[in-house]
């Protein structure tokens, strides 16, 4: 059983064979993201993009999170599958944000919205920088 203590653990393993590739690790978050969590209350996903400086360096970043609200405490966790790329002319107007609980429709139509957006198309069968796999409280 996934639980939230384990959950970055476990997507990192599953992830471990294609970290590079962003159309995989899309669908194994898919997946995932299908998967039940111990302890959670309730599926809370978010799929953002954009370019940013959070290093001193201007990079777009893609990133598709689930978040945690568990019932036994009153913190929130967010656990990331984030891609950051050289912002090139194709990227760098492109920004989005949005919550699966922002969507009508179950997280099937959630995820056939957020693969129809150019802001996820175009980055998607681009070559990343990297791939950071990370958990943390908000």
């Amino acid at each position: 059983m996934i639980t939230v203590k384990n959950a970055e653990q476990y997507l990192k393993n599953k992830i471990a064979e294609n970290p590079s590739n962003p159309a995989t690790v899309w669908e194994i978050f898919k997946e995932f993201g299908r998967n039940p969590v111990e302890g959670e209350e309730e599926l809370a996903l978010l799929f953002e993009c954009g370019t940013y400086n959070f290093t001193g360096e201007n990079l777009f970043y893609l990133d598709f999170v689930r978040q945690f609200a568990t019932e036994d405490n009153d913190e929130m966790e967010q656990l990331h599958c984030e891609f950051t790329f050289k912002p090139t002319s194709d990227l760098e107007n492109l920004q989005f944000h949005e919550f699966y609980f922002d969507v009508e429709g179950d997280v099937e139509d959630f995820y056939r919205n957020i693969e129809s957006l150019q802001e996820f198309q175009i980055p998607i069968s681009m070559t990343p920088l990297n791939l950071n796999i990370f958990q943390e409280e908000t």
